[in-house]
């Protein structure tokens, strides 16, 4: 079997005044894939991310990056790792190369072997790398972060909300880039609160809810699992009243003549849910139906936690 890229077994972290931001958190993120770690604010994923990056120290448990425990071997452990915060830390009045330079120099990575204007070229900075790094724009500061942290070749690289503040064509230009560091064998770690990105990019997902892992599936099967589907129903007529049956788990009247119903897929299915509006005395004219997806799922699963 494949050693993890990362391996977390039941960690821990309590912060001073009893506030437990992690509780026995234990996942594996295999080689090579991307993976995505999802959760509301303030459920784990930052303080996750700091203690691999040897930045919070945890409570209990144990951790390794690219088969390195982190307590035992931090030096190689920190070496596997890049890591791109949700914060633009960097130094503003160094040029975008200097700041890869630096930073590869805090590596040890020798002057030989330094690829900062490769890097700026990968992430579509190359016209910008003697500029100084305050007059980029939000955009162009977020991609140098990620060229910031592969500086060292790590094997495996953490995206914590990569592309917050970003526009939709710098997005793509972002993910675009990702994929072909997952391509050339880096593995990703992506955290977003863009779930339609998590269920296009990621081969697996965890999610995590109030410092404890709620899920850990493959994204097929977890998008799988949503039990609701929602069908939208054009009828005949001006819906006076909106129709109540046993096999509508919700309802609404969107516009004067289409029903929006919500049901259980698990318990009826759709001809069921068209004969009751049948019975209630309408024709119906048009129908479409919207499959479930993966923030349907991470509603679900979440709201089941808080209760």
């Amino acid at each position: 079997m494949t050693q993890a890229a990362i391996s977390i077994d039941t960690i821990c972290k309590t912060y001073a005044g009893g506030k437990r931001a992690l509780d026995g958190v234990t996942f594996d993120v295999p080689q090579g894939s991307i993976f995505g770690l999802l959760g509301p604010n303030g459920a784990g994923k930052s303080t996750l991310i700091n203690i691999l990056a040897g930045l919070v120290n945890k409570t209990s448990g144990r951790a390794s990056i690219w088969g390195f425990d982190i307590d035992q071997h931090p030096r190689n452990a920190k070496a596997s790792i890049g890591i791109v915060n949700q914060e633009i830390l960097f130094d503003p009045f160094f040029t975008p190369v200097e700041t890869l330079e630096i930073q590869a120099g805090l590596y040890g990575v020798p002057k030989a072997e330094r690829r900062s204007r490769e890097l700026l070229r990968a992430v579509h900075l190359e016209d910008k790398a003697d500029a100084y790094a305050r007059t980029l724009s939000g955009g162009m500061k977020r991609r140098l972060m990620v060229a910031k942290a592969m500086v060292h070749s790590p094997p495996v690289l953490v995206l914590d909300e990569p592309t917050a503040g970003v526009d939709i064509e710098l997005r793509q230009q972002l993910w675009s880039y990702v994929q072909e560091l997952n391509a050339s064998g880096v593995t990703v770690v992506l955290t977003t609160h863009y779930l339609e990105e998590a269920e296009t990019l990621c081969d697996r997902i965890a999610i995590i809810n109030h410092g404890r892992l709620i899920a850990n599936e493959p994204t097929r099967e977890l998008v799988g699992k949503a039990q609701e589907k929602v069908v939208a129903v054009t009828v005949d007529r001006d819906v006076g009243e909106v129709p109540a049956n046993a096999c509508f788990h919700k309802i609404v009247l969107k516009g004067a003549r289409t029903l929006e119903i919500t049901y259980a897929k698990d318990r009826v299915n759709a001809g069921e849910v068209l004969d009751a509006v049948q019975e209630a005395g309408f024709g119906i004219v048009d129908v479409s139906t919207r499959e479930p997806d993966l923030e349907d799922v991470f509603l679900s699963l979440t709201r089941a936690a808080n209760a």
